[in-house]
């Protein structure tokens, strides 16, 4: 099956999340990690269930609460008595697809667990070092609606995303189809596994062949600098923010269709990969600088 069977079966299980869909399928294309933010109930876990469901591989889902350890997601060691050694009890960080649901309610050490995982692919316990499976997705929701009982995600672990992925609530007409549907109890559609993972290995790999012409990328270069010149500071935006822009990019001009990246490929996905990267005190409307910087920066 191919990609546009993938982005129809996930539209078809939620309603109304065209951009949302778009964006995690970008992520995933781009080999990177998506952070989904919203209001509670509006489909967030559904639609990394519903994506993992129609990937082949493996998926574990993590409630994340304050009183989560390291342990509980990377793994531990357990002493066999019997035999005198260790055994390795491997975490649900061991996935293709690890849903960390409601990442912020974890403590900042539960948190900085995943940093290792989510950039280099690998955990180390214990001084051991072990590779996770290929491909490797971490995908994040966050209520951004409350603040009680949770813990402001760190700069790193920020950065370690490739994307925000922002849900709302869908448009009145959505809202009544969701209604109707539910009313009239008809079958929930059944979510197959139509995407092999050697299949989507093959379409990462493209999507990080996807031409990106020097031009585009001084256009790319002068959207960041932009950013840190309206900022005031020249850190706010790092080489891993530029590198991901770019990433992002490709796998955004591969799922429309295109063999190179074009400039508006660059400025669709340009807000999704700087907004929660500046997400603090300094910058409390990062929209609002984020679009300042595409106007202020000419197009080539």
């Amino acid at each position: 099956m191919s990609l546009p069977s993938l982005r129809a079966q996930l539209l078809d299980t939620v309603l109304g999340a065209e951009g949302a869909v778009d964006l995690l399928l970008t992520a995933l294309l781009a080999r990177g990690h998506a952070l989904v933010t919203g209001p509670p109930g509006i489909g967030k876990t559904t639609l990394a269930h519903t994506l993992s469901t129609s990937l082949s591989g493996s998926f574990r889902r993590v409630q994340f609460t304050p009183d989560l350890l390291p342990s509980d997601i990377l793994g531990y060691n357990l002493y066999r008595q019997q035999s005198g050694e260790f055994d390795f009890i491997e975490g649900p960080v061991f996935a293709n697809l690890l849903l960390a649901d409601e990442i912020n309610r974890a403590s900042p050490r539960t948190q900085s667990s995943l940093l290792e995982a989510m950039n280099e692919r690998q955990v180390t316990i214990d001084g051991v070092t072990r590779e996770l499976p290929d491909p490797f997705l971490v995908v994040a929701t966050q209520n951004d609606t409350s603040s009680t009982g949770t813990f402001p995600l760190p700069e790193p672990q920020l950065d370690r995303f490739l994307l925000s992925i922002p849900m709302t609530l869908p448009d009145s007409a959505t809202q009544l189809e969701i209604l109707r549907f539910h009313s009239e109890k008809v079958a929930a559609p059944e979510v197959k596994a139509i995407l092999p993972l050697e299949d989507l290995r093959t379409l990462q790999t493209q999507a990080s062949h996807v031409s990106v012409s020097e031009t585009l990328q001084r256009y790319l270069l002068a959207l960041c600098q932009a950013v840190r010149t309206i900022l005031g500071q020249d850190s706010s935006v790092s080489t891993r923010a530029t590198l991901a822009l770019q990433r992002a990019a490709q796998a955004a001009a591969l799922l429309d269709g295109k063999t190179v990246v074009h400039p508006d490929h660059v400025q669709d996905i340009f807000p999704n990969v700087l907004r929660h990267r500046l997400l603090s005190e300094d910058t409390p409307d990062a929209d609002h600088l984020l679009n300042s910087a595409l106007e202020q920066t000419p197009v080539p």
